[in-house]
């Protein structure tokens, strides 16, 4: 499932950037507070784009063992792997947060 972690990675990436505005690298090892600054406020719009973009529901409880990207990554995937697949992954946004399809 390599490439699901890399399409989850690079939508944590995409909500970072576009809806919470930061500008720095994001990558698996970096540590969701310290490192992107991301406060409670921040972790709830990461946590709903998460959410809409995979239509899984991430538990409150998961959430506060998490520590890296890498362990947001894990988590979502356990998620998107206990949904079953039964659902697609909601519709990309581009860059103007229109539906690209």
């Amino acid at each position: 499932m390599p490439e699901r972690r890399a399409e989850i990675l690079a939508e944590i990436r995409r909500i970072l950037r576009e809806e919470l505005e930061f500008s720095g690298p994001v990558e698996p090892h970096h540590a969701l507070a310290a490192d992107l600054e991301l406060d409670s406020m921040g972790a709830l719009v990461l946590a709903v784009g998460l959410e809409d973009r995979f239509r899984v529901k991430l538990a409150e409880d998961d959430a506060t063992s998490l520590v890296t990207v890498a362990d947001l990554v894990a988590l979502v995937e356990r998620a998107v792997a206990e949904a079953g697949d039964r659902a697609e992954p909601g519709p990309v946004a581009d860059d103007e947060g229109r539906s690209a399809g």
